[in-house]
């Protein structure tokens, strides 16, 4: 089977977000990520906060998901950030270009 993990991630501001993108892909953490800008409503301290947010969507190999979570929780300022991940089945030249930009 051709699987990818897809682990998603939120940043507070553009900065941080385009900076992992380029540490992950340097390291050969990632074939890809994605930065969307998004507005989050999330409860914290029993409140209901609203913030500007962006999202990461990074692919990469199942293998590298514990290096990838160490990775974040330094990178990433918050107390407990999000850190949501699945593998998915992938196209197979889709899968075969993503393997090949992680040697």
């Amino acid at each position: 089977m051709n699987y990818l993990l897809i682990l998603c991630t939120t940043v507070s501001n553009k900065y941080c977000a385009e900076k992992i993108a380029r540490k992950l892909l340097n390291d050969k953490l990632a074939a890809c990520v994605s930065i969307k800008e998004i507005n989050s409503f999330y409860l914290w301290d029993e409140k209901i906060h609203n913030d500007s947010e962006y999202e990461v969507t990074i692919k990469s190999k199942p293998e590298k998901l514990n290096n990838l979570i160490k990775f974040l929780k330094i990178e990433i300022g918050y107390e407990i950030p999000q850190i949501i991940y699945k593998n998915f089945e992938s196209e197979r030249n889709y899968y075969q270009w993503a393997e090949k930009s992680m040697d």
